[in-house]
């Protein structure tokens, strides 16, 4: 099992899937999770990409297999985050990959694009918000004056069980997959989701697109509370070279609920980029 360990930070647990030709140096893909989540959410899609790029998937600080002993004051910050993905590629030899990031880790990677341009080929995001709007912030209290009240008093299992039904996927969604996610996210310390809330309620990156020098591309459903209209338009007046889908669906977790349509178009997006034929 890989872990990245280095001296003062925590141990982050990372998976490798590379199915690509071993005659050939294939560039690679960070395929990164957002809140309350780990590498298990992009299982799905691994599939469809690893064919034909090395993907490259983490576990977040605090998340998954990753290690939860550090300090959350001070160690989830927007520095520690950007720290965490340079030091990884740095620890597998990758001078620059692909990124691409569902929902929060969008929003992370839309800074690490704009603050490490040499690192990042492409920029991908998935129903990534610009920042959390006050309506995504009240959108899940469940009756508490806040959302950290509320993971206080419910639990970070009863929290996600109340809020991912008919918001990050469709309420009438297969009843596997819903307990599936659930078991899974529900595996999240209630501290970390705190302070991580804490820090993605405060992130705004609209001062860092127009940094954004690597094509991107953004994957959107055209309903939902998480991402508006709002997001989509900062996108379109700041960045620079930007192709914007938008699905059908009011469905937040795209990478869950249709794995195919995503993989599928992050991958013909990125080897347009590489000059790299993905049919066979």
């Amino acid at each position: 099992m890989p872990f990245l360990e280095r001296p003062g930070q925590p141990r982050l647990h990372y998976e490798l899937d590379d199915h690509t030709d071993p005659w050939k140096n294939a560039p690679a893909i960070l395929l990164q999770h957002g809140y309350a989540r780990s590498t298990k959410f992009w299982r799905l899609c691994v599939p469809y990409l690893s064919r034909f790029y090395k993907v490259i998937r983490l576990d977040l600080r605090g998340q998954g297999q990753s290690d939860i002993h550090f300090d959350l004051d001070t160690g989830i910050n927007l520095d520690a985050y950007l720290k965490d993905f340079t030091d990884l590629l740095d620890h597998l030899g990758i001078a620059s990959a692909h990124y691409c990031g569902e929902s929060s880790a969008g929003t992370l990677g839309m800074a690490f694009a704009a603050e490490r341009p040499a690192r990042v080929r492409t920029l991908s995001v998935v129903s990534s918000p610009v920042y959390m709007t006050e309506e995504d912030k009240q959108s899940s209290q469940h009756g508490h004056p806040d959302r950290v009240t509320a993971l206080q008093k419910m639990g970070g299992r009863g929290w996600l069980e109340a809020s991912n039904a008919g918001r990050r996927f469709p309420a009438n969604s297969d009843p596997g997959m819903l307990k599936w996610t659930l078991d899974e996210m529900g595996k999240s310390d209630t501290d970390v989701l705190i302070a991580m809330f804490k820090f993605v309620s405060n992130v705004n990156v609209t001062p860092l697109l127009s940094k954004i020098t690597a094509p991107v591309l953004g994957i959107y459903p055209s309903g939902g509370v998480i991402t508006k209209d709002e997001h989509h338009e900062l996108l379109h007046k700041h960045v620079k070279n930007l192709r914007l889908i938008h699905v059908p669906t009011a469905a937040h977790s795209l990478q869950i609920v249709q794995p195919a349509m995503t993989a599928t178009t992050v991958l013909h997006f990125i080897a347009a980029h590489d000059g790299i034929a993905c049919h066979e």
